[in-house]
């Protein structure tokens, strides 16, 4: 894989990207991964609706649409493959107008493994997991789960495949979009981790990237990353 920092070029094409709205795990203090299929909870789905509010507010204000409304915004529909992420997806499709079943479901995006220790509680994993609070990091690798190193070779290949045609609606999730965001503004790796890692943003987030610069479009008002 080459060094992506060398080319941040998205040929003027806008990437919008976030973490899907919280779900069942999130709100009871547990660990995702991507095994375990967890729905959104009410409040998950009120953080969809605002990030799809905002995104067509903000489209409408660029002139995105000028076909009719019928017509939609042309973006190009992207996801983890994780049932999360496409559920996030289809209502922000919603207030877009484009079509969920056109999504692609790309299992690079997913979340970072957590191993065995998916479906654990944080609690439970006191004096095992340690945690960079003040930069909202997971500090252990899981005992057969990802690094972020693993992560940063996925979204490595996942980049290196896009041809930038088409602007871009991306949802994924927590720790894995602050790297693509880290690796799309080309960011040096944080020694601690040894990876480029965006700051966190609060749950509900919704960002453009284009060509290297990062612009939030809406912030949301939920709590900060946890896989």
């Amino acid at each position: 894989m080459s060094d992506l920092r060398n080319n941040l070029s998205t040929k003027g094409k806008r990437l919008f990207i976030a973490r899907h709205g919280e779900t069942i795990f999130n709100l009871a203090g547990r660990i995702q991964g991507n095994a375990a299929h967890t729905p959104l909870t009410q409040r998950g789905f009120a953080q969809a609706n605002e990030m799809g509010r905002a995104l067509a507010r903000y489209l409408e204000s660029l002139g995105a649409r000028d076909e009719g409304k019928d017509a939609g915004y042309g973006l190009q529909l992207v996801a983890s493959d994780t049932g999360r992420a496409l559920q996030t997806l289809s209502v922000v499709c919603e207030h877009i107008n484009l079509d969920w079943h056109q999504a692609a479901a790309d299992v690079r995006l997913r979340e970072i493994d957590m191993g065995e220790w998916e479906g654990s509680y944080y609690h439970s994993l006191e004096g095992q997991l340690q945690v960079d609070r003040e930069r909202s990091l997971f500090l252990s690798q899981a005992p057969g789960g990802e690094s972020y190193v693993d992560i940063v070779q996925r979204l490595g290949m996942w980049i290196e495949d896009q041809s930038f045609e088409h602007d871009m609606l991306l949802i994924s999730h927590g720790m894995t979009t602050r790297v693509l965001r880290g690796m799309l503004t080309g960011r040096e790796p944080l020694e601690l981790i040894g990876a480029p890692i965006a700051d966190s943003l609060p749950q509900g987030s919704l960002v453009q990237i284009t060509d290297g610069v990062e612009t939030i479009v809406h912030l949301g008002a939920g709590e900060s990353e946890k896989a």
